[in-house]
C-alpha cells in the first residue's frame, strides 16, 4: 500500500491538475475521486488499462493512480509503454506508492494523502483486487455470459471461416480454445479474444522495423488504428504520421495531395504545395484505402517505393524523402493483383507484412469491453450511461456489418434517445438501415 506521512495537504497549488484514476474497481474510484476533488483536483476514471490511455491522450493529467489489476491489460506492460509515451506524467500505485523510474510530481504528496485516507476508511479496496485468474465481477461476468452462445471464429490470420448458416455466426473450436497470451495486447486495441492478441501480437512483432505493412480488414474494424500503433510503438514515433485516404480525393486531385505541386502547375494552383508524402519525411505515410487508387498513379506510387524519390508536379526536380508506408484496404489486393486490377509490383512492395483486422462478429466475446469502452467514453461529455439485459441481448443477436464503428454509432445513438435516464434498454437500440 502507499505510504505517505499524514498531513493535511497545502491550498498553496491555484493551479488546475488532473488526476487520472485507472481501477476496476468502481467504489475505489469513486472514493478516490470524491477526496481529490476535494482537493481541488479535475479527476477521470477509467475502469481498464485502454480506456485510461485514451483519457491520458485527451486531458495530459499530472498524476495518474493504477490499481494491480486492470481487467484488459497486464499491468506490468501497461506501466512501462505509458512511462514512454507519457514521461510527464507521476504515476502511483498500490505496490509501494510511486513507481520507479516515474516523475517527482510537486503534488504526489496531496496524491498519497488522499489514498491514506481511503485505505483508512476501508482497508479492503486496493487489497481484494483479483489476480488474471480469479473470479470476475458479476458485471463482468453478466455481459460476458450475455453473448457467450457466439463464440470466437476466424483463422490464424484473422480471416473469416465460411462455415453455418447465413447470419449465423460460425465456429472455430481451435481458435476458440486458443490460449490468450497477455503480453500481446495493444492499448489502443479493446479486446482479448484470441484474434484480437494475433493482431497485437503482428503489431509487436513489425513495429520497430521500415518494414512495409499492409493492413486488411472489413470497414470500421479499426485499420487506422492499428495504423497508430503501429507508428507509434515505432522509432519514428516523434516523427509527423501522415494518413490519406485514396478513396476521397478525386483522382485529378490525388496525384497533386500526395506528392504535392509548384506554382501554376495546373489551373487553379496559385501557389506551391507540400505533398503528403513530402510532410511525413522521417515519419510514417498512412495510405487509407489504397486499393481505390488508380493504376496510373500506382506506376508513380511504385516508382517512389522503390527508390524513396519524389517529383512534385510541375517541377523538374526530384526529392529524396525517407517514410515508413503503411497501407489498408476492405479488399483482399492478392486477388486484385492476379486479376490486373491492382498492381502486382506495388502489391508486393506494400505487402511485405500483413496484418488482417477481424470483423466485430468473428470476436463477440469482446463486445462487452467494446460496450464499455465506448459508453465510458461518452461519459466525458455527458452523465455515464449503462445497458440493461436486453438492450445487451440485441446487441450481442446482431451482426455488426459495419463493425466497431457501427457499434459506437449505434451506442451514441441509443444515448441520445434515452435522454436523461441513466440505463438503455432495448427501446433506445436503433440498428438504422443495418437493422435485421
Amino acid at each position: 500500500m502507499a505510504t505517505a506521512t499524514m498531513a493535511s495537504p497545502t491550498a498553496v497549488h491555484a493551479k488546475a491538475r488532473t488526476a487520472l484514476i485507472a481501477s476496476a474497481d468502481r467504489s475505489f474510484r469513486q472514493r478516490l475521486s470524491t477526496v481529490l476533488s476535494g482537493l481541488r483536483w479535475h479527476v477521470r476514471e477509467a475502469q481498464g488499462g485502454a480506456q485510461a490511455w485514451g483519457e491520458a491522450m485527451d486531458t495530459q493529467p499530472q498524476t495518474m493512480i493504477v490499481d494491480s489489476w486492470l481487467p484488459d491489460l497486464d499491468v506490468d506492460e501497461f506501466l512501462r509503454e505509458f512511462r514512454n509515451s507519457f514521461p510527464g506524467v507521476d504515476i502511483v500505485t498500490n505496490g509501494g506508492g510511486p513507481i520507479e523510474a516515474a516523475v517527482a510530481s510537486p503534488y504526489r504528496q496531496e496524491i498519497l494523502y488522499a489514498l491514506r485516507r481511503i485505505e483508512n476508511d476501508d482497508t479492503a479496496i486496493w487489497n481484494s483486487a483479483p489476480c488474471l485468474g480469479d473470479e470476475p465481477s458479476q458485471s463482468s461476468r453478466k455481459l460476458s455470459a450475455s453473448c457467450s452462445s457466439a463464440p470466437e471464429t476466424g483463422t490464424a490470420d484473422g480471416s473469416a471461416a465460411n462455415s453455418g448458416p447465413a447470419g449465423a455466426i460460425p465456429r472455430d473450436p481451435k481458435r476458440a480454445s486458443k490460449p490468450a497470451d497477455i503480453g500481446d495486447r495493444i492499448p489502443e486495441l479493446v479486446g482479448d479474444s484470441p484474434s484480437m492478441l494475433e493482431v497485437g501480437r503482428r503489431i509487436r512483432r513489425v513495429a520497430a522495423r521500415d518494414t512495409s505493412v499492409l493492413i486488411e480488414g472489413p470497414t470500421g474494424s479499426g485499420k487506422e488504428v492499428v495504423a497508430k500503433a503501429l507508428h507509434r510503438l515505432s522509432s519514428r514515433s516523434r516523427k509527423p504520421f501522415v494518413a490519406i485516404n485514396c478513396a476521397a480525393i478525386p483522382e485529378a486531385l490525388l496525384e497533386a495531395e500526395l506528392f504535392g505541386h509548384t506554382r501554376g502547375a495546373f489551373t487553379g494552383a496559385v501557389q506551391g504545395r507540400t505533398g503528403r508524402i513530402e510532410a511525413a519525411n522521417g515519419g510514417t505515410l498512412f495510405l487509407d484505402e489504397i486499393g481505390e487508387m488508380p493504376l496510373s498513379l500506382q506506376a508513380k506510387l511504385l516508382r517512389f517505393v522503390e527508390s524513396g524519390e519524389l517529383q512534385r508536379v510541375g517541377d523538374n526536380e526530384t526529392l529524396k524523402v525517407d517514410v515508413r508506408i503503411l497501407s489498408a484496404t476492405h479488399q483482399r489486393l492478392g486477388p486484385l493483383s492476379q486479376s490486373g486490377q491492382f498492381r502486382a509490383d506495388l502489391y508486393y512492395r506494400l505487402a511485405v507484412f500483413l496484418i488482417r483486422t477481424p470483423a466485430l462478429f468473428e470476436r463477440p466475446q469482446d463486445l462487452p469491453l467494446l460496450v464499455d469502452y465506448f459508453l465510458a467514453k461518452m461519459g466525458r461529455q455527458m452523465p455515464i450511461k449503462s445497458l440493461d439485459e436486453s438492450a445487451m441481448a440485441m446487441l450481442c443477436s446482431h451482426t455488426w456489418p459495419g463493425n466497431v464503428r457501427e457499434l459506437e454509432h449505434v451506442l451514441e445513438r441509443a444515448a441520445i434517445l434515452a435522454g436523461d435516464e441513466a440505463i438503455l434498454t432495448a427501446e433506445e437500440i436503433d440498428f438504422g438501415d443495418s437493422g435485421q
